[in-house]
């Protein structure tokens, strides 16, 4: 068994970053007619800020997209990985191929991040980050969903709950496999979702952060 070679890991972030550098917050918007979504809000082409048009159908589609392409960097570079490997007799071993596709959607999570198209000005990338982790741990995805949903539940922050699930995604990646490299790419993109957000974490440590169901500018209920 052979090692894919450096070309593959070069086409897989290529084609990841092309991928994931697709605006879909800011498509989606200008197509429905409502502008540029960079203009209100936190100025931010992810979902959240797209829900904040009041049209919750263009935040699911913006949340499924934004997921789905670094879902689908993933599986077309292990595909392309496989597909070449088929055609030249050359046998991968499957940690590897699977390398393969973890560098493809990282790659996405960079280019949704940073897109070159919008002058490296993009998004915070919790949805990408899920999406690469349904797509290649899939075991770790569900972990993600599980522990956004409770910390939510009982706080009801949902930044401070992606946080929270950012955070367990690599620990629970490393126990599941120790040996793999899925532990170590997601926590450098976890580290690099702290850094997207420490807006948000101050906002947190200030006590400011809006909570789910409130306005930020609805001042909280007084006792």
């Amino acid at each position: 068994m052979t090692d894919p070679g450096w070309i593959s890991y070069f086409a897989a972030a290529v084609c990841g970053y092309l991928l994931g550098s697709i605006p879909f917050g800011l498509v989606i918007t200008k197509m429905a007619g409502l502008g540029d979504i960079r203009a209100i809000g936190s100025g931010n082409i992810g979902a959240t800020n797209v829900l904040r048009t009041g049209r919750k159908d263009l935040a699911a589609a913006t949340l499924l997209l934004d997921a789905g392409k670094a879902g689908l960097a993933f599986w077309l570079c292990v595909w392309g990985v496989s597909a070449y490997g088929a055609n030249t007799g050359a046998t991968y071993a499957p940690g590897s191929i699977q390398s393969v596709g973890l560098i493809g959607g990282a790659f996405a999570f960079v280019g949704h991040c940073y897109p070159v198209w919008l002058k490296f000005k993009g998004g915070k990338g919790v949805a990408t980050y899920v999406g690469l982790l349904l797509a290649g741990m899939w075991q770790v995805g569900l972990a993600f969903c599980a522990v956004w949903l409770m910390t939510a539940a009982l706080l009801r922050m949902s930044s401070f709950a992606a946080l929270v699930a950012t955070a367990a995604a690599p620990v629970i990646a490393y126990f599941l496999d120790p040996l793999g490299d899925g532990w170590i790419v997601t926590g450098a993109l976890a580290a690099l979702i702290y850094w997207r957000h420490r807006a948000n974490i101050q906002r947190i440590l200030a006590g400011t952060e809006p909570k789910i169901g409130r306005k930020k500018d609805t001042p909280p209920a007084e006792t």
